[in-house]
């Protein structure tokens, strides 16, 4: 009784901190088991400064897909707001690797190329030159027109607020839950 009381109260605060239900925690619970092999943690994605890689519990996993989940409908526009700046930061910190407040053109260069390192039919130097192209777009947009002699430092959260304005990043941006039991009658 004991164990089930501790392991329904841990539900309860996961609930509070990451505001998905105990079903949706259930759900994302499984994923993670599948993600790490059955075991209590998951070897983080993304090397830190240190270069070692990190690595991540289920709670660690739970709080980073809370930036995911999906706009509740009954928020306000304010809330509405708030979330979509959550999520933007959140993006943000994947590109500032040193934490500086800062998206260099180095680390955005890092950033692309390790996403595209895994199609074949992309080269190194081709990867170079689309964060290249979607930098000097991102200084067209934060700066205005740059004289020659001016460098472009990077692009602040201002800034990336700024270039992802306009874009609906609510939808595409979420965790959809399926419905278990509708997947389950369609094998």
């Amino acid at each position: 009784m004991g164990a089930a009381h501790s392991a329904s109260e841990e539900v309860r605060e996961l609930e509070g901190k990451t505001g998905f239900s105990s079903d949706q925690i259930e759900q994302l619970h499984r994923r993670f088991k599948q993600l790490s092999g059955d075991q209590p943690t998951i070897r983080n994605l993304r090397k830190g400064p240190s270069g070692l890689a990190d690595e991540i519990d289920f709670e660690d996993f739970l709080t980073i897909m809370s930036y995911f989940r999906p706009i509740d409908t009954t928020l306000g526009e304010e809330q509405v707001e708030q979330s979509r700046k959550e999520k933007l930061r959140f993006l943000f910190h994947m590109y500032d690797s040193d934490s500086d407040g800062r998206i260099t053109l180095e680390e955005y260069r890092n950033v692309v190329e390790e996403l595209l390192s895994g199609n074949p039919h992309i080269e190194k130097e081709s990867a170079r030159s689309i964060a290249d192209g979607a930098m000097m777009e991102a200084a067209s947009v934060c700066v205005g027109q740059m004289e020659p002699d001016q460098v472009y430092e990077g692009i602040t959260f201002e800034d990336f607020l700024k270039i992802w304005q306009g874009i609906d990043i609510e939808t595409k941006m979420h965790v959809r839950f399926l419905n278990m039991e509708t997947i389950a009658l369609c094998h």
